[in-house]
């Protein structure tokens, strides 16, 4: 029998949200004849360890013997168990230098990593993550953040809510005043973003009216990448042109800064896909946005005054208009952002019973039958050695082994 081991977080700040709640793990442990799931004991889970045994699930100081490991964020290198196979989001796949060490760690340590992020349909596209709830959050965050600046309506804080249902019930009998909102996106985050557009009964308006006309109620643009990018010479947009060969592109969304009250972010970007607008543009006079919703979250990315991560506890700072440097929030000349970078930890209970279901469904059964290419294709590291998927993270990996 295969023994799934869902750990403990051991990231600082702690994450709350689980791969499997109690229910799912009662399901499987009932339904799966084959499979077993424990749980690691932990003082932090959204779901506590009395709920997990009250499912029937069993409760271990130690998993170490566990065949398959499912955690949320980075595990510390110093916790790492070899030759275990891991589930977690190892932000690595962009080379991110915070956690090189941590993927040099794993091949030292003869671990198979399988990265959430890196599981995909035929066609591409990610089968599980929590941009929906980051969008939702995220979206909640910035019209919040809006009020508070402009004193003009006020909104609870997410985490002062039970879940979803409960938030939108917060919203009822609230009227906006007449903004300007852009969305940008297209993906799960955008589609949190939009159901709080359409949760707090905002009008979704063509790009030509945003930009041609003023409204007497509140209104928001979504704008996907044939409205933010054209090619530098053939000023068209193709999908997958873009994504191979972003440089050849320009990103046209500088004529929406003076249109726009609010920006919710929601695109896809690495460090060769144009940003939205650059620093200089938030000195001009004409630089309407004053409240930023960076939910995707990139430092320095798509959008230039994004100076690093907010909190949950302090989600929103403010940046200088004129000097760009980073100040308190809701200041005259301030640019008001919003980067939280664990946004479903506000709604956890939620995000996770979303989170587990696709779990089960489309990945559960490749990850215990093997043989499966889904799985091979999200397996950055087998047995401690880059898969071939991932060859073009040999000298990211290999720097501290002199490979």
């Amino acid at each position: 029998m295969l023994t799934i081991g869902l750990i403990k977080e051991g990231k600082i700040p702690s994450d709350n949200r689980v791969a499997l709640t109690p229910a799912h793990c009662k399901w499987i442990n009932k339904t799966q004849t084959d499979l077993k799931v424990v749980a690691e004991r932990s003082a932090n889970r959204c779901y506590s360890d009395r709920e997990y045994s009250m499912a029937g699930v069993e409760l271990r100081d130690d998993v170490s013997d566990c065949d398959i490991l499912l955690g949320i964020k980075e595990v510390p290198v110093d916790i790492l168990i070899e030759n275990k196979t891991y589930l977690f989001f190892s932000h690595t796949k962009k080379l991110q230098p915070y956690n090189q060490h941590l993927l040099q760690t794993i091949i030292k340590k003869n671990i198979t990593l399988i990265d959430y992020e890196c599981l995909e349909h035929e066609d591409g596209k990610r089968i599980i993550g929590f941009g929906f709830f980051a969008g939702v959050v995220g979206a909640h965050n910035g019209m919040m953040a809006y009020g508070n600046k402009t004193g003009l309506y006020k909104m609870d804080r997410v985490n002062s809510t039970k879940n979803l249902q409960d938030l939108i019930h917060t919203y009822f009998g609230l009227k906006l005043p007449a903004i300007k909102i852009a969305v940008t996106g297209s993906g799960r985050v955008a589609h949190g973003i939009l159901e709080i557009m359409n949760l707090l009964g905002i009008h979704e308006v063509e790009p030509e009216d945003f930009l041609e006309k003023e409204f007497t109620y509140p209104v928001y643009v979504h704008l996907k990448g044939a409205d933010l990018y054209e090619h530098k010479i053939t000023h068209t947009y193709n999908r997958h042109d873009f994504h191979a060969h972003p440089e050849n592109y320009v990103c046209t969304f500088k004529k929406y800064c003076s249109h726009t009250d609010i920006l919710m972010n929601g695109i896809y970007w690495d460090k060769n896909i144009p940003r939205l607008f650059e620093s200089e543009e938030i000195r001009k006079t004409d630089f309407r946005i004053k409240t930023i919703a960076d939910i995707t979250d990139d430092m320095n990315g798509s959008i230039p005054c994004n100076l690093g991560d907010s909190t949950i506890d302090n989600p929103v700072y403010g940046v200088d208009r004129f000097t760009g440097q980073k100040t308190a929030p809701y200041l005259p000349e301030t640019i008001d952002v919003m980067a939280v970078g664990n946004l479903p930890n506000e709604l956890p209970r939620d995000a996770s019973r979303y989170f587990g279901e696709q779990l089960i469904k489309y990945v559960l059964k490749d990850l215990v039958e093997g043989n499966s290419e889904i799985i091979d294709k999200a397996t950055i590291v087998k047995n401690g050695k880059l898969t071939e998927h991932y060859n073009y993270m040999k000298e990211y990996a290999s720097t501290e082994r002199g490979l």
